[in-house]
């Protein structure tokens, strides 16, 4: 039978290979498992083995070729069996020098561009919005000698810095304080009183005050860099410029607009004074006395706990049937385990439709009732867009994976987008729309290697597929360790966790992985690292991680993909 033997896509970002050395020859014979030639990427090398046994019938790509992913480079089968007459040709080298040189062009084009006189109030980008990704793109371009201006209608940092990942950071702080302050007597220590609360006016106090640090840091940078900034609304116009609120004109050649996401009440009932948003709930000055959240996404989980720890008497409301759904079921189910044992109460595939008083509604049944009922849902924010159309698709500026939108000139990274409403998306996105615009030329954004994390107690840190979507394209492999095993995880005293690795059986590429259990956002980055190196299980369980770690948690769970952790029991 015929095979064919491909050049391996041996990591989410790889296009192609080099090979390095074909260790047969044609008319060899070959048995399955066999290595039959070694192959380069840009991060890693490789050697393939044979899928199957057989005669190495046809070498298609010689040493030293450079192959797309995915190309036939070879055939293995019997005597006699027919090779193709579409075999794959070698890629003419003048095409290749064609392409290079045209790159080439554009990057000395751009790069002109930028090096002209420019007058006041012209500039070689005009960045809308101060958010991760406008504050980030703004001081990349200027870094790269661009002429830069931004402008920001609310406090710069956007969501992130002021209404979202710090500000609920902080709060969470006070979750874990609380947990190990619960535990300290099993370890020895001894409080006079071990009953803590929350003064939740306090916990706003100190909150603000990190809050505002990190505000005029962002200023501060921006200043540095001799970005000039722009206090108000801005608006793109039809001459492809940015006008201010005040009717000043900013004559630029690119725009990277980055208007971040808003919360949205968008359910009957919601203009009523007890129901809130989460801008709002994170300057409450006391807590309610019960609170239901609608949704149970990252958001609406950060913001259980939160309010749990403050003493409110949570529900959350899910129309899903599970909770977080990018994050692997059997990892989201331990984390709503522990939250619904700490007295948070879930209620799962129940869509509301009303908010009426203190009840919320889904159709005609009372689903649950509380003071205050919380909204979680976000949109993009397109205020600056009232003069100009670009295309959307379900409420996000569409965006290639340079960033560009359907106007040449605009640039959409971050929220506004929809790719992944994360500040270190938006940091990576407002890097390539930076690169773009000033070079020509940048790196390609790769959603599948950004990590997330859930900064609940116990913590939840995610990158790639999960299982159940990696099953839809891939032959998988899971490896499994739980904190339990875990020396470091025993001696911190919360032993609850797990890692769980999921890979491609066929070539060891590393699709996922998802932790729950102390230190998770933090060790995320090291799966996320792996993975953007393309290191696959064979070359990562040659690794060796620091001991007692979490992060050995890891590497045993990189081993038990292939069955060999030393310390799980033998299967």
């Amino acid at each position: 039978m015929l095979t064919e033997v491909i050049m391996p896509k041996a990591g989410s970002e790889m296009e192609e290979g080099q090979i390095v050395k074909w260790l047969k020859k044609e008319g060899d014979k070959v048995e399955a498992g066999e290595i039959i030639l070694e192959i380069m990427t840009d991060k890693v090398n490789m050697e393939i083995e044979a899928e199957t046994s057989g005669t190495l019938l046809k070498i298609l790509k010689h040493d030293g070729e450079i192959v797309p992913v995915i190309t036939t480079i070879a055939y293995i089968g019997d005597e006699g069996d027919v090779i193709p007459e579409t075999a794959s040709a070698p890629v003419k080298e003048e095409v290749k020098e064609e392409v290079k040189e045209k790159v080439e062009e554009k990057v000395v084009e751009v790069k002109a561009e930028t090096k002209k006189e420019l007058k006041d109030g012209e500039y070689d980008v005009v960045v809308i919005g101060a958010g991760p990704a406008g504050y980030y793109s703004a001081i990349k371009a200027a870094q790269k000698g661009a002429k830069v201006a931004i402008a920001e209608n609310n406090k710069f940092g956007g969501t992130c810095l002021n209404r979202g990942c710090i500000p609920t950071k902080t709060y969470l702080q006070n979750v874990e304080d609380l947990e190990r302050i619960k535990a300290s007597s099993k370890r020895g220590i001894i409080l006079e009183n071990d009953k803590a609360t929350v003064d939740v006016s306090k916990a706003l106090k100190f909150k603000n005050s990190i809050v505002k640090k990190l505000t005029a840091g962002v200023e501060f940078l921006l200043k540095s860099n001799s970005v000039e900034m722009f206090k108000e609304t801005a608006y793109i116009n039809s001459n492809g410029n940015v006008t201010l609120e005040s009717g000043k004109e900013l004559v630029c050649g690119s725009i990277i607009f980055a208007g971040g996401s808003k919360c949205v009440k968008n359910i009957k009932g919601s203009e009523n004074s007890n129901v809130i948003d989460t801008d709002e709930a994170l300057d409450l000055k006391e807590a309610p006395e019960s609170l239901v959240i609608i949704g149970a996404d990252y958001i609406g989980v950060e913001m259980a706990q939160i309010f749990s720890s403050f003493g409110s008497k949570v529900t959350v409301v899910e129309r899903k049937d599970s909770a977080i759904e990018v994050i692997d079921s059997e990892v989201s189910s331990i984390l709503i385990k522990s939250l619904e044992k700490s007295g948070i109460k879930f209620i799962f595939g129940k869509e509301i439709t009303e908010i009426s008083g203190e009840k919320v509604l889904a159709g005609s049944e009372e689903v649950a009732s509380a003071k205050v009922i919380l909204l979680t849902t976000r949109e993009a924010d397109l205020t600056a867009l009232k003069d100009v159309k670009l295309e959307v698709s379900n409420g996000n500026v569409v965006a290639n994976d340079k960033m560009q939108s359907s106007l040449k000139n605009v640039y959409v990274p971050g929220d506004v987008n929809g790719k992944k409403l994360l500040a270190h998306a938006a940091f990576k996105m407002g890097d390539i729309a930076a690169s773009e615009i000033v070079e020509g030329k940048s790196d390609k954004y790769n959603n599948n290697i950004i990590p997330r994390a859930i900064y609940t107690y116990s913590e939840i840190g995610s990158v790639g597929l999960t299982e159940e979507e990696a099953k839809k394209s891939y032959d998988v492999k899971v490896g499994k360790f739980n904190y339990g095993a875990n020396g470091r995880a025993l001696a911190h005293g919360d032993s609850s966790g797990m890692v769980k690795i999921i890979s491609d059986a066929r070539y060891g590429e590393i699709l996922g992985a998802h932790i729950v259990g102390p230190r998770a956002s933090e060790l995320i980055n090291e799966v996320s690292v792996l993975m953007q190196s393309e290191v696959i299980v064979e070359e990562a369980i040659k690794m060796v991680f620091g001991h007692p770690t979490f992060s050995e948690a890891i590497y045993e769970a990189i081993a038990d993909v292939e069955g060999v952790s030393v310390h799980l029991p033998k299967k």
